[in-house]
């Protein structure tokens, strides 16, 4: 676009020409000039001259050139060649000029734009949608010759186009752009902005558009370009749930027996919610708990949240055996100013007790078919079942490791010991080897029995040793273990290592080199706490369901098992998302809405896993002012869209069209029948 006759200032009306097309301007003399200049005619004669008196006296005049008359082609003539040289100059009732050889412009797309606000005219609009009509009008705006490009300022910063002098390409680049779901980062987007226009010569700046409520208001420190920062959309007050956590609880239930004590207890989901208020007025709002995909309320409550205040909110209700796993949802109604914080989501934990399966390698099952020891289970089975049967918050099922094998429905979180074998790829979820045969076990070299080992030290900082002491533990015997690394060693012994950490990515697993039944540790409150600490561990991993956060934005990694194939991902749209599986996690690399993302696989344990995600941010859900803290020695400029000039209005069509008319409505008047010519012609005259 040419460069603008004038620049304008903040909220002033002007009008913008390009000298380009003002040229034709000119063309106005010589077409004056054919209407003043005389028409040369030939000499004929005729038998009287009265009828061509003024024609005579023209001729005897000695002046080439004749008095204009006001002629209705000269003043169309004139207007069409005048409007269509406006047009050609892009004139622009208003706008402001975006100076700079290279422009860099940032879009923010975080959670705060989706928020609701008013546009020029007063219709109701989003702050993303702000953001991007100013870029659009900031290109419009660009000198000629100078180029742009557009960054995205989501959770990662984003390329959306590379630079570029076409302004079509450039905002057709902007259309698609929406806010997402997650805590934007502003500082990352300027910094790329910055890297592309390092290397370019001439006048370089950066215009960040922005509402201002950063999850890292200090996002602009040591810029090394000049940036402009323009903030759309104002204060609005606003209602968010910032935290949800659910639990498998306990809750008395039934009619009270004799000693006047409760008869039973029965399994109940507890959500725990923090509501915050970020408005200036008390809110009063209802807290609702549904299951996905069912208008049924499974609890409710009304409460009053004052200005500023967190407010923890617990809602409660009684599962069946048909709701574990089931994807939970809360809301806040009536929905204020950005309806994305008033819903978040959860997911009904599996059950209170945590499923474990204890199999032996029994008699008749030898090494050369299951791996495991010939001969029948040692007694270290019966303390280890005794040990885990004392949890109360434990189901123990004991069988044969071909029970373990073969079983088709194993809970995927089953809680797996195993005595006397070492099998492959076993189901379920966190693992206990005790007293492995001789070889390799998930990556353990089992070697050489070790006679009465004498133990010297073991890794304390585990979560699987904590709290717990084995001074004055005896064993008789022990199986030497070498594991692939020193750090997965867990007990030592002065002969050699008989405990190590065979975990994986996806479970947590542990190796016992020794029949806990050939030693007097199953006398002593360590090995309790030992099992415990495993049961913990195991149920941690069964309540979350996942290795990684839940939060929009971020990788999703969730626990598959190991021989899952055909793995598909579904978004909370019903898109299909792209999963990577690798050694029993499969990962989502992006999580940019807020929701429930599914997962199912095929394979030996087929099955499938709903995984909530959620923004629950303060940063992003606090819609009052904010300032923006800018440091370093760049030129940081802050200014407000509200201030800025109207958008370039163009009257180039507008103007070509007018000039368009005027020219058919000159020819139209030059080939159209005289009145008294159409009256001599007729029929009747």
């Amino acid at each position: 676009m040419a460069a603008p006759l004038a620049q304008a200032s903040a909220g002033a009306p002007l009008a913008l020409l390009s000298p380009g097309g003002l040229w034709l301007l000119a063309l106005l003399g010589p077409l004056v000039l054919l209407y003043i200049l005389k028409i040369k005619r030939s000499r004929r004669r005729v038998p009287s001259t009265w009828l061509w008196a003024a024609a005579q006296r023209d001729l005897m005049a000695r002046a080439p050139f004749r008095k204009l008359i006001a002629q209705l082609p000269l003043v169309l003539q004139a207007l069409a060649l005048a409007l269509l040289a406006l047009a050609l100059a892009r004139p622009a009732s208003r706008g402001r000029e975006l100076t700079g050889d290279h422009v860099a412009i940032v879009l923010d797309t975080s959670a705060s734009m989706s928020a609701a606000a008013r546009g020029p005219a007063g219709e109701a609009t989003t702050r993303v949608e702000l953001a991007k009509q100013l870029a659009r009008d900031l290109l419009s705006g660009l000198a000629p010759g100078s180029d742009a490009l557009i960054v995205e300022a989501g959770r990662d910063a984003r390329l959306v186009a590379a630079l570029d002098r076409d302004l079509v390409r450039l905002k057709a680049a902007i259309d698609p752009i929406a806010a997402r779901d997650v805590e934007g980062d502003l500082e990352a987007a300027v910094a790329l902005g910055i890297d592309r226009l390092r290397q370019l010569g001439g006048a370089r700046r950066v215009v960040a558009i922005t509402d201002g409520n950063l999850a890292r208001p200090a996002s602009l420190r040591g810029v090394s370009l000049p940036v402009e920062v323009i903030t759309v959309g104002d204060p609005v007050d606003n209602a968010a749930i910032v935290r949800v956590d659910v639990r498998s609880g306990s809750a008395v239930g039934g009619a009270s027996g004799a000693d006047g004590k409760p008869s039973e207890q029965r399994e109940e989901v507890q959500a725990f919610l923090v509501v915050a208020n970020f408005g200036a007025q008390p809110r009063d709002v209802y807290v609702t708990m549904r299951q996905d995909n069912a208008s049924d309320v499974l609890g409710s409550r009304r409460v009053l949240v004052k200005p500023g205040e967190r407010l923890p909110v617990v809602l409660t209700f009684r599962p069946s055996p048909g709701d574990h796993r089931k994807g939970l949802v809360f809301e806040l109604s009536p929905r204020d100013a950005m309806p994305l914080d008033d819903v978040a989501y959860g997911r009904v934990p599996a059950g209170d007790k945590l499923p474990v399966f204890l199999a032996s390698a029994g008699k008749g099952q030898g090494g050369d078919a299951q791996g495991a020891q010939p001969g029948a289970p040692s007694g270290g089975s019966v303390w280890i079942e005794r040990a885990l049967a004392s949890d109360p918050m434990t189901s123990v099922t004991s069988g044969a490791l071909a029970d373990l094998l073969g079983k088709p429905g194993l809970d995927p979180d089953t809680f797996v010991v195993i005595d006397g074998a070492c099998p492959p790829d076993p189901p379920g979820g966190d693992l206990l080897i005790v007293n492995p045969p001789p070889g390799r076990c998930a990556g353990t070299l089992v070697g050489q029995a070790l006679d009465r080992p004498t133990l010297t030290s073991w890794d304390t900082a585990d979560p699987r040793l904590r709290f717990l002491t084995l001074d004055g533990v005896n064993l008789r015997v022990a199986s030497s273990l070498k594991p692939e690394a020193a750090t997965q060693e867990l007990i030592r012994a002065q002969e050699g290592t008989i405990a190590t950490d065979i975990s994986t990515a996806s479970r947590t697993g542990t190796l016992l080199g020794f029949d806990v039944g050939e030693s007097d540790w199953p006398l002593k409150a360590s090995f309790v706490l030992f099992v415990r600490n495993l049961l913990e561990q195991a149920r941690a991993h069964r309540a979350h369901g996942i290795t990684g956060p839940a939060r929009t934005g971020e990788p999703l990694r969730v626990s598959v098992p190991a021989t899952a194939r055909d793995l598909q991902a579904i978004g909370p749209a019903g898109e299909r998302l792209e999963v990577a599986q690798r050694a029993g996690i499969a990962v989502i690399a992006e999580t940019p809405r807020a929701g429930f993302y599914r997962l199912a696989w095929q394979g030996p344990q087929a099955g499938s896993v709903v995984v909530p995600a959620n923004l629950t941010s303060v940063a992003e859900s606090d819609l009052t002012t904010r300032p923006l803290l800018a440091e370093g020695g760049g030129e940081v400029a802050v200014s407000s869209a509200a201030g800025q000039p109207d958008a370039h209005v163009e009257w180039t069509w507008l103007l070509a069209l007018a000039a368009l008319g005027f020219v058919v409505f000159d020819v139209w008047y030059f080939t159209r029948v005289p009145r008294q010519l159409r009256g001599r012609d007729s029929p009747t005259a």
